[in-house]
């Protein structure tokens, strides 16, 4: 079926950005398989300072229209500028792609449209995963959870996440995509959590809620708690229910029980924002290296491999701990995360991995015996062709050596390598020693 491009002068009488705000209600799906980066947009409309900077202020239909709107992205280190015109695809009149609740608004609609030239195309958004957009709208790093892997104190960790700003997302891959469960959440289908709260209800009884966004903006939760039908609302008091702001009308966004949400869902992304800009909120302190593997020089492939040694390496000094009372450790909470560049564009996916070992206070390389005679204190179980890896842990103050790679040996490709931590820690890239004896071979740069 062929579409018909349109400017939205055309589409409706009079167009308009914004109206009352970019908000989670203006993204509703259409036909395109994008519901990750939809969820991913509703998501960042929790946090006005963080959609100003995707979705820059000041762009109209009215004064200074000029026919262009201008996105930006978040690329490898850098905030990149998207100019689009403003015609968008329609049948009968009507649009194809992403839409807002109200006729008149195109915000989302536009921001859609430069999300798939920055990708290649429209159809480039078909399937995906929320992870990729959310870190290319906010810059931050993204986290994967099986529910199973949660804290045994769901609440208080997904308490401490929105706290902190992250934006998160879930998903019940258990089922065919389209389908449902029998309580109405769709299978492989991407929804955006936008609040927790803990309250009483009238007869003292403590409960835990999650508040769930369906970028469809419809088909919602149909179990306990249901907007439209839960008698459990009935126990709370119609201030509680002002407060935590429960409306009473299918729009895509219900509450569940706490129990309920980890019942029904499966997996969720975490993005932790790494850039200030949201008031009270604090996110985590950033160090960001380039790098890349480099045939027969820095591509030194798995631990293990007579050229292991040849990578990439990154000396840590972890110096203050947590100020985490709940903690009779004295750790330092870290993420590393390594990013593939262009990824998606090139169509290449390596299977990379990261691995932090122990160093002494005077190392900041470690050489092929070093890492035949060391384990890895941190790393992921498998080698992954995701964009980007991320691996999280607490160790106590010290010097350590993160090591990227790749499951081969020279697989070439280039990455950006980005060190989380609560407090300002030092992160460096480590110069590679030309030689080193112990190998069982050497290769020279200018035999390549």
């Amino acid at each position: 079926m062929s579409y018909l491009l349109y400017p939205p002068q055309e589409i409706c009488h009079f167009p308009q950005f914004i109206v009352d705000g970019a908000t989670r209600m203006d993204v509703c799906q259409g036909e395109l398989n994008d519901c990750w980066f939809l969820s991913a947009v509703a998501s960042l409309s929790l946090y006005e300072s963080l959609m100003e900077r995707v979705v820059p202020h000041g762009q109209s239909f009215q004064e200074g229209y000029t026919g262009c709107f201008v996105f930006q992205f978040w690329q490898y280190g850098e905030w990149q500028k998207v100019k689009i015109d403003d015609f968008l695809p329609t049948i009968d009149g009507q649009l194809v792609y992403l839409k807002s609740s109200v006729k008149e608004e195109f915000w989302s609609s536009l921001l859609e449209k430069a999300y798939a030239k920055l990708k290649g195309g429209y159809q480039a958004l078909n399937m995906g995963f929320p992870h990729e957009a959310m870190v290319d709208m906010t810059g931050g790093v993204t986290e994967m959870f099986s529910f199973t892997d949660l804290p045994r104190d769901a609440g208080h960790f997904l308490r401490n996440l929105l706290k902190k700003g992250a934006l998160i997302n879930c998903a019940n891959v258990q089922g065919p995509v389209g389908k449902r469960n029998k309580f109405g959440i769709l299978f492989k289908h991407a929804y955006s959590v936008t609040k927790f709260e803990r309250f009483r209800t009238v007869s003292g009884e403590v409960v835990e809620l999650v508040r769930v966004h369906n970028p469809w903006g419809k088909a919602e939760w149909e179990g306990p708690w249901s907007d439209i039908n839960g008698p459990e609302w009935n126990q709370v008091s119609a201030e509680q229910q002002q407060r935590v702001g429960r409306v009473r009308q299918e729009d895509g966004e219900f509450w569940m029980a706490l129990t309920d949400f980890c019942r029904n869902f499966d997996q969720m992304e975490v993005c932790h924002l790494t850039e200030s800009g949201m008031g009270a909120v604090k996110p985590w302190e950033c160090a960001l290296h380039h790098g890349s593997w480099v045939y027969n020089f820095t591509a030194g492939g798995p631990p293990g491999g007579a050229k292991y040694w040849q990578n990439p390496q990154f000396h840590l000094t972890l110096l203050e701990e947590d100020d985490d009372p709940s903690d009779p450790e004295q750790t330092c909470t870290f993420l590393v995360a390594v990013m593939q560049k262009h990824q998606r564009l090139s169509g290449i996916q390596l299977a990379i991995n990261v691995h932090v070992y122990q160093a002494r206070p005077d190392q900041h390389y470690l050489t092929y015996l070093d890492l035949n005679l060391r384990r890895p204190l941190i790393s992921l179980d498998y080698y992954s062709p995701y964009r980007e890896v991320v691996i999280r842990g607490r160790l106590p103050p010290g010097h350590y050596i993160i090591i990227p790679s790749t499951f081969e040996a020279n697989q070439e490709g280039e990455f950006i390598l980005r060190v989380l931590t609560e407090k300002g820690n030092i992160s460096m890239f480590s110069q590679k020693p030309n030689t080193d004896d112990n190998a069982p071979t050497q290769v020279n740069r200018s035999e390549c």
